[in-house]
């Protein structure tokens, strides 16, 4: 049992000798995008902004995946904008990977998630388990084939509108665990990927299609950043391969 699931079970029964305890579930924390700070799950996050459904395999693990309805809804009110520029960009204004408790920081935390079976050592490395890269099916044994993948990229986001923010919204971008920001994929599709849109690449497995293009939307939204015309005409093709 992992030291954090110890602490949080001997706190519950502790409070079983003082009063009755109904539903108790271990949490974890999360990113706050207004201030960058962490919460626990359901603080200061409504339905409508961690999505409608829960992570699941399919999704490649993604927190706060929304219904297809409401990522086409979602999709036809995002403001409708050319590029920005690239001037004064820099990786570094966006802080990551911070620190997120019981010395895990939000690398660790994304493969742990993304992966099942995974062993972590006492300073939260991924020692083993078995990863799936949603993009392209290959799997993995070995945490250091995997890249942490900002479905939105850093510098994408810059040129729709995160250049105006603060840093500490950045780095709350840049850490965001409870909306589909954050995914554990090859190294290879990853770097593939770079800061293009999804007019410019796309996941190789079209299956992974639908889901991409709801997180793309979602994040889009979620942070007030403006998309292309090129980008709302491949999202709208993406969640027209969605089932349901």
């Amino acid at each position: 049992m992992k030291r954090h699931q110890q602490v949080w079970w001997g706190r519950c029964i502790a409070a079983v000798t003082v009063l009755t305890v109904a539903g108790c579930t271990p949490g974890g924390t999360s990113a706050d995008p207004q201030n960058g700070r962490t919460s626990g799950p359901g603080a200061g996050a409504s339905s409508s902004q961690t999505g409608d459904s829960k992570p699941s395999r399919k999704d490649g693990t993604l927190p706060g995946v929304p219904s297809v309805a409401k990522a086409r809804s979602e999709l036809a009110r995002l403001k409708v904008a050319p590029h920005g520029p690239m001037t004064g960009y820099n990786r570094a204004s966006f802080p990551h990977w911070a620190e997120q408790g019981d010395n895990c920081d939000t690398r660790e935390t994304v493969l742990e998630r993304t992966g099942t079976k995974v062993r972590q050592d006492k300073q939260c490395r991924a020692v083993s388990g078995k990863w799936v890269s949603a993009y392209d099916d290959k799997k993995f044994t070995a945490a250091s084939g995997l890249d942490i993948d900002h479905i939105v990229p850093l510098a994408n986001a810059w040129r729709s509108g995160a250049r105006s923010w603060n840093t500490a919204k950045r780095k709350a971008f840049a850490n965001d665990l409870t909306h589909p920001q954050l995914l554990a994929v090859s190294a290879s599709s990853n770097r593939s990927k770079g800061d293009q849109g999804p007019d410019e690449w796309q996941p190789p497995s079209k299956r992974y299609w639908c889901t991409y293009g709801r997180a793309w939307t979602s994040i889009k939204s979620t942070y007030e950043l403006s998309i292309t015309k090129a980008e709302k005409k491949m999202l709208t093709t993406m969640l027209n391969t969605c089932t349901s």
